[in-house]
């Protein structure tokens, strides 16, 4: 009678859990490492919530370089993670990634007060946008661009208020417009992850906080008047 079971079914699941493993292990290493770069800039970028922006030039470089590390983790980890279906390990390393992510976008306004677009994000980071399940590879998903984005909006909303213990309540000003206009593009959206839209909801309370600063420091004339500038240029 001929065996009801092939002998050989064991030995290829074993095969399987043991390169799953070995993935696995090596995904971990990768995204410890991407972890601690992550630590290092934002331990860097902390230090806006106590240095003037005069000082900034020689802050902002160091940041830089911790980015770049992040980048080079990342093409390591994109490398890796290609290789293997995306959906099956993206778990591992996508709440990092978001994180990396929002370093590079707060260091971009904090240099430029522009904000990268998702497309020119994954450009800097060598890798693609949003592929589809067919190609199945590492990339970067808009939910991590908008999960990333939610993150730098915690972070200035805590800077306006810092900035005007500093007494620069210019900052505070642009932080305010920058982040209202963020929050008005969120509210168009239609999002389907719970998770980014219970995240997308808590937005609102920074704006709010950031207004009341910026109100504040108008009724105590710390501020210029809406339209102040076009009266006096008329006088």
């Amino acid at each position: 009678m001929p065996p009801m079971i092939d002998p050989s079914l064991f030995d290829q699941i074993k095969s399987k859990i043991e390169e799953d493993t070995t993935v696995r292990k090596e995904l971990e290493q990768i995204v410890d490492e991407l972890h601690q770069h992550v630590s290092f800039t934002q331990g860097l970028l902390s230090k806006i919530h106590s240095t003037p922006r005069s000082k900034y030039a020689t802050l902002l470089p160091q940041v830089e370089e911790g980015i770049k590390s992040q980048v080079a983790t990342v093409g390591k980890l994109s490398a890796f993670a290609s290789q293997y279906p995306y959906y099956k390990y993206n778990h591992k390393w996508t709440r990092p990634l978001q994180d990396s992510l929002s370093t590079c976008l707060l260091f971009t306004w904090l240099s430029t007060h522009t904000l990268l677009t998702p497309l020119q994000l994954a450009t800097y980071y060598s890798v693609p946008l949003n592929l589809t399940a067919q190609d199945d590879a590492f990339h970067i998903t808009t939910e991590e661009y908008l999960l990333a984005l939610v993150s730098i909006i915690d972070d200035l909303s805590r800077l306006a208020m810092n900035s005007v213990t500093l007494g620069d309540t210019a900052l505070a000003v642009e932080i305010s417009a920058f982040i209202r206009d963020l929050h008005a593009g969120f509210q168009v959206l239609n999002l389907k992850n719970d998770i980014l839209r219970k995240r997308v909801d808590s937005i609102k309370y920074a704006v709010k906080k950031v207004e009341d600063v910026v109100y504040d420091l108008s009724l105590r004339g710390l501020i210029p008047a809406v339209g102040a500038e076009d009266e006096k240029k008329g006088e």
